[in-house]
């Protein structure tokens, strides 16, 4: 359902709330009728009235936030956390927390791990709110927050950081960023305690792998270092590069707002214009790309990550959906570019959320290797078969009862390949990418009814052969992102009698193996799935239901043998069951 639905869905309970983008006019209507004090009559959907259940449950308050995630690993070697953050974001947005982080004199590195623990408490009534973490100008974390119940809750999230070591191996600053506003009606305070935990590499536990250099590309090192884009905007930062460059890899940061919040469930433009109340318009189908001084460079799928207040917001009480706390960044390998970024001079790269058709959040950063044996290296790219659009098949097809059937559907095919002469001799790399497409949306009940199956899948590869030194070696990412919603506004006579219902299933597969020439070697693979179902409504202007079910099964094992399998089922806002399984059960 367009963004519409959720906004309305938010105004039922006291911990709920409207908001609504200006482009929506029904629902900004809505908003206004749900205000006590206030009244307004608007048009029904064209849908039967539905009579409310007997002694339906109405919930208020849920329990902490869960997730079936694995925690972080922590190895038994000497360590010391910090605290970094220790703020309450009120009327905070404009206003980060600012400070600097250094490395703990009591445990100097090098670290065989650094974990970032993220730990936050609110009450009251508060929208959902992206979050993001910046340290020496580089995007090393980015969340989404729950919405509170009236009793409060509290909640963590853990990441290893490690790959930042560069930056967090001397002073830099640190920007932590929660945009929130207080007032009479959003009452919740987003109380927020951030620590870094410094791992000393003993033993077995060795230091840390990390790139040689973390380059920003971010819009500010004092404040939030997002660029926040409208429409056809892209993002773009000039940069000068070691001379001595072998490998560069982008860390991209991506997520939609507004109309494309929700984005997967989008419509053409024509059906969003026919049923403006409820749909918004721009298709369905996003992606990340990346260019090099204006060359297509490489592109990422963003996935349908889903806000906790989205759709319906007792979907997600007391598990959040796929991606919500922990958003994962996008890998996008920029190495065959590397032997035209050596010559010292200033190159821009850009990320574009190509196809938005609302406000999309972007940030980048690149991950360096240098060539430790000489000052300057050279090379030249020599093949992208990238193309700066993709070629889109979009059908719409009239169904029973003024429904219509919106099929989208798209190819990405693609290669870059280059070379970099080293002091170690020449490195030839390839980056390959097939990835397929498709969503079916079936559009009813002038909008108010989508049934949406989006299925996003494909693989990346990454032949690497060295001139000197062993055979190649080709690693390769596959990804697998389908989502299923179907959300419905089952009545709607006026803001005190309607009813909103969906269900949801995301799931996210990444796997990663590796190749010697002697087969594919399975390095980790893991699979995140959540089920969720959820309604409110309300009748004569009382809520006479307000309940959800959710479940998270997540699995993961890694080459090595290691393994986790952890299944979570919850109802009415609270965990009925919580085990974990014997791996390949």
């Amino acid at each position: 359902m367009g963004r519409a639905s959720s906004d309305l869905a938010r105004t039922a309970m006291a911990s709920h709330h409207v908001r609504v983008p200006q482009r929506k006019r029904l629902p900004l209507a809505v908003a206004v009728l749900l205000i006590p004090g206030t009244l307004a009559v608007l048009p029904a959907a064209p849908a039967a009235a539905v009579a409310p259940a007997a002694a339906a449950p109405v919930e208020i308050n849920y329990q902490d936030p869960v997730t079936a995630l694995p925690p972080v690993t922590r190895p038994p070697v000497p360590h010391c956390t910090v605290t970094v953050v220790r703020h309450d974001f009120a009327n905070s947005y404009g206003q980060p927390f600012t400070g600097t982080v250094a490395p703990p004199a009591g445990c100097p590195g090098p670290w065989t791990k650094v974990v970032l623990d993220w730990t936050g408490s609110v009450a009251g009534r508060q929208f959902d709110r992206l979050a993001g973490v910046w340290l020496g100008g580089a995007e090393i974390f980015r969340t989404s927050t729950p919405e509170p119940d009236p009793a409060g809750i509290t909640w963590h999230v853990a990441k290893d950081i490690s790959e930042f070591i560069p930056l967090l191996d001397q002073p830099e600053p640190l920007v932590a960023d929660l945009g929130n506003i207080v007032d009479s009606t959003y009452t919740g305070i987003y109380h927020m305690t951030m620590t870094f935990t410094y791992y000393q590499a003993r033993g077995r536990y060795r230091a840390a792998g990390h790139a040689d250099q973390v380059m920003p590309l971010s819009a500010s090192q004092a404040g939030a270092g997002w660029y926040t884009l409208g429409p056809g905007q892209s993002a773009s930062k000039t940069v000068t590069l070691p001379r001595n460059l072998i490998s560069v890899r982008l860390e991209a940061y991506a997520r939609g707002g507004g109309c494309d919040e929700q984005w997967f469930t989008d419509v053409p433009g024509d059906l969003a214009a026919r049923y403006p109340a409820y749909l918004c318009g721009g298709g369905p189908y996003r992606e990340v790309q990346v260019l090099v001084d204006g060359v297509p460079a490489g592109l990422a799928q963003p996935y349908p990550v889903v806000y906790t207040g989205g759709i319906v917001p007792t979907l997600w009480r007391p598990i959040p959906a796929v991606d919500a706390f922990l958003t994962l960044p996008y890998d996008i390998d920029l190495t065959p570019f590397a032997g035209r970024l050596t010559d010292g001079k200033p190159h821009t790269i850009t990320i574009t959320p190509y196809g938005d058709a609302d406000n999309w959040t972007v940030d980048g950063t690149l991950f360096l290797g240098t060539d430790h044996g000489a000052a300057q290296t050279s090379g030249a790219l020599t093949a992208d078969t990238l193309t700066a659009a993709p070629l889109l098949s979009t059908t719409e097809t009239a169904g029973a009862g003024g429904s219509t059937l919106v099929r989208v559907a798209t190819d990405r095919n693609w290669t870059t390949s280059g070379y970099v002469d080293t002091s170690r001799g020449r490195v030839w790399t390839r980056v390959e990418q097939q990835a397929s497409y498709l969503s079916t949306d079936t559009v009813s009940a002038a909008g108010a009814h989508q049934v949406v199956a989006q299925r996003d899948a494909g693989f990346t590869q990454i032949y690497t052969e060295r001139e000197r030194g062993g055979g190649p070696v080709t690693t390769r990412q596959t990804w697998s992102y389908p989502i299923d919603v179907d959300s419905l506004i089952a009545q709607f006579i006026d803001g005190n009698n309607y009813n909103l219902q969906a269900t949801v299933t995301q799931i996210r597969e990444l796997a990663d193996s590796v190749s010697r020439g002697d087969g594919w070697q399975p390095a980790s693979v893991t699979d995140d799935r959540v089920d969720a179902s959820g309604i409110l409504q309300r009748s004569q202007g009382a809520v006479v239901q307000a309940d959800g079910q959710d479940s998270e099964h997540y699995s993961s094992s890694t080459g090595t043998g290691a393994c986790y399998d952890r299944e979570i089922s919850a109802s009415h806002g609270y965990v009925t069951t919580d085990r974990r399984l014997p791996c390949g059960h």
